[in-house]
């Protein structure tokens, strides 16, 4: 059947199943990440956040696979393990005000917004940033603030930022993003080349505005493109 026909119960039968898949790779991959498992908070923003609704329609049949979908213009909306680990890593409090860079379709904006107070999101294709400005309005998410934009260089008027979160691969960590995080904040990024394995990266500013990086991951990501070349 249709993922475009099925009813509410049965979407939120193959979202349970994906958690599912979601809980035991997060276990797998604990001895690589130190999470063993993800926090409540987590679980339910992935329970109730519809994926179905941020994919296209010829990828419906797919939208709880745990795998990364084409959503256009070159561009994918990350397999849900990913967004749950990359979320579970940002460590948000409600109270949170969160920069996202690569909005996509906006799934990992709406997971962010459903744990934090504010996330501002850029999004390099304006129609990309249209498209899920709309979408996410449309499902009610009223804390989010989405605008085109080169990401490299961040939201200066709005930092700085309890967290921030990159859904593309940088060749190295923009400088403007890690100047726009808050003493005691996080940044979580893949870094490397593209077209190769990347390294998702946590990097903590501690109240002395020292950076600290941990590798988590090989991940695959599309590569973090800058207006500037």
């Amino acid at each position: 059947m249709s993922d475009r026909w099925m009813s509410d119960d049965q979407h939120q039968q193959a979202r349970q199943r994906l958690l599912e898949r979601v809980v035991t790779e997060t276990r797998e991959t604990g001895r690589s990440t130190g999470l063993d498992e993800l926090s409540g908070r987590v679980m339910q923003a992935m329970a109730t956040v519809p994926r179905h609704r941020f994919v296209p329609p010829e990828q419906c049949e797919w939208a709880y696979a745990d795998r990364p979908l084409p959503i256009g213009r070159g561009q994918t909306i990350s397999q849900p393990f990913i967004v749950a680990l990359m979320t579970e890593l940002l460590a948000l409090g409600p109270e949170d005000v969160v920069l996202e860079i690569g909005t996509g379709s906006g799934y990992q904006t709406a997971v962010l917004a459903s744990l934090a107070r504010q996330v501002y999101s850029l999004e390099r294709i304006p129609e990309l940033a249209d498209a899920a400005t709309q979408r996410l309005q449309e499902l009610g998410f009223a804390n989010v603030a989405v605008r085109a934009g080169d990401g490299c260089l961040g939201w200066e008027e709005q930092a700085p930022f309890d967290g921030i979160m990159v859904t593309a691969a940088a060749a190295t960590v923009p400088e403007a993003l890690v100047r726009q995080l808050k003493p005691g904040g996080r940044l979580v990024i893949p870094v490397g080349p593209p077209q190769w394995t990347q390294d998702l990266q946590v990097l903590d500013k501690d109240e002395q505005g020292r950076v600290h990086v941990r590798s988590v991951l090989p991940v695959v990501f599309v590569p973090l493109i800058s207006n500037f070349g």
